[in-house]
């Protein structure tokens, strides 16, 4: 029966923490979504990389949520 439970817990533990660390992720992708859209879009298809180069390229004219997103990001 303890056994049972520790597993059923342990299981709960798990899916709690993947659900969590998703959401970190969108939080901090839907950071940068508007500036990426507006001085990115054409290298939008081109991978993650090509994007984080881009906005790199645009600092100045980012936003400060994710002017914040990048520095925490060591970006």
């Amino acid at each position: 029966m303890f056994r049972v439970v520790a597993l059923s817990l342990l299981s709960l533990l798990a899916i709690t923490a993947t659900a969590s660390a998703q959401t970190a992720a969108e939080r901090h992708r839907s950071g940068c979504t508007r500036d990426v859209v507006r001085h990115c879009r054409a290298k939008m298809n081109d991978g993650d990389m090509v994007v984080l180069a881009c906005l790199k390229e645009h600092r100045a004219k980012l936003s400060k949520t994710c002017a914040r997103t990048l520095a925490e990001h060591g970006q």
